[in-house]
């Protein structure tokens, strides 16, 4: 029989080989729940900043705009911006280390990745007054460019993911890539009124749907993502 020491051994090194498993799966769930953090932050966003702002309308003008070189609240936007874009990023790195074998839900995850990365370098647009007056300059172009960029990004990360699940979440994901492609165009259609600083009475309304859908999105990827994950009791 194994001495009284021996035993104790065993049992501290068994203790410290369940933790050793146990490090990567809690890792992975933190990242998992930065998708969460991020939706949770962007929502908050939009809610709380435009209070800083007296005249600023959320039906009738952009989230850009928020962050419009010269608007008031342009200071704070922009470090709890930078903060959704890390948390997006990091969520996309969670999606990929869950991804396994299976490579739609990894290039999902790197598109994920990318979507939050690019948000790290996106172009301020000037207020609709300065671009009325001739005021716009190569980074109201960039604005437009990056815009289109993340979009694209947006609905391939959905692609992919809609394919890496059943058919449950595979028709939710066309939905929301049907909704949020929609009310995209619906946005632009509303683009030269506001380069002319003329009333865009819905444009904020349109624009906020598509925000709101890929949010929710990102929830229930990360929730499916957690429900199915591996995890140390099994």
């Amino acid at each position: 029989m194994p001495s009284e020491s021996t035993a104790k051994s065993t049992g501290f090194e068994d203790l410290g080989k369940i933790c050793a498993d146990t490090r990567p799966e809690m890792f992975r769930t933190a990242l998992l729940l930065c998708g969460v953090l991020s939706s949770l932050l962007y929502v908050a966003m939009t809610i709380v900043v435009p209070m800083y702002w007296e005249s600023y309308s959320s039906a009738s003008q952009t989230v850009s705009e928020l962050s419009a070189i010269g608007a008031p609240t342009r200071s704070l936007w922009v470090p709890l911006g930078l903060a959704y874009t890390l948390l997006v990023a990091a969520f996309g790195w969670g999606v990929r280390a869950s991804a396994g074998r299976n490579r739609p839900l990894h290039i999902a995850g790197g598109l994920l990745v990318a979507y939050g990365l690019v948000g790290l370098a996106w172009p301020p647009m000037h207020l609709r007054e300065v671009l009325a007056a001739g005021g716009g300059t190569l980074t109201d172009t960039m604005h437009i460019v990056f815009a289109m960029v993340t979009v694209l990004l947006m609905v391939l990360a959905m692609g992919f993911g809609a394919a890496a699940f059943g058919k449950r979440f595979r028709r939710y994901s066309e939905a929301t890539i049907v909704t949020l492609l929609v009310c995209g165009v619906l946005t632009s259609m509303d683009a030269p009124q506001l380069q002319a600083n003329l009333p865009t009475p819905w444009m904020g309304v349109w624009e906020r749907i598509d925000i709101a859908v890929f949010l929710a999105w990102v929830v229930v990827l990360a929730a499916l993502l957690r429900g199915s994950g591996a995890r140390c009791d099994r």
